[in-house]
């Protein structure tokens, strides 16, 4: 066939339908978390064996690892994003993340406000700029100094370095003290 007529990306349209397949996944493990290791009335327990704490999200690519010091890092690879519109906090045992594609043009998905113009036309389409919803990533608030945490956006990497308590919490719950009532 002549030009461009025809003519189908499979390595594309493959990534879109993996990328689907895992979306499901994430969504359905995030919406069923109650299911098996149970604890107690079928929720897990926080320090489950079975559970990936750190869940595939399809979208940003990332690494998480632990050096030897015991410090929890995260990498983020953000090309494309500006540090002004990346937002990072700890909600209890979790660091939340997200972050906004800013293009100069309407908010919302930049890969979708670039394809508007019908002149383009794509060799190979594997680059996807879009906003980054709420994703969570467990760092226990009983083992990290969360207050301490560093993140350094460089060269289209977002590093954050989690560096651990010195001392765990040590929760050995509430004493309850048991008095003997007289007649």
């Amino acid at each position: 066939m002549k030009g461009n007529k025809g003519y189908m990306d499979l390595g594309a349209i493959f990534d879109e339908i993996f990328e689907a397949a895992q979306n499901f996944s994430d969504e359905f493990h995030r919406n069923f978390e109650f299911s098996g290791g149970a604890n107690g009335f079928g929720r897990r327990g926080p320090f489950d064996e079975n559970i990936d704490y750190y869940p595939n999200y399809s979208y940003p690519p990332m690494n998480v690892y632990m050096t030897g010091n015991r410090s929890m890092i995260f990498e983020f690879a953000l090309a494309g994003f500006d540090e002004k519109d990346i937002s990072l906090s700890f909600q209890g045992d979790y660091m939340v993340f997200s972050a906004k594609i800013n293009d100069g043009a309407s908010p919302g998905d930049a890969e979708a406000n670039r394809s508007v113009d019908e002149n383009i036309r794509y060799f190979k389409r594997r680059l996807k700029l879009k906003d980054i919803e709420k994703q969570k990533y467990y760092v226990p608030l009983d083992k990290y100094a969360q207050e301490q945490v560093k993140a350094v956006f460089k060269n289209g990497i977002l590093k954050v370095t989690v560096p651990p308590k010195d001392e765990p919490d040590q929760n050995d719950g509430i004493k309850i003290e048991i008095i003997k009532e007289e007649n």
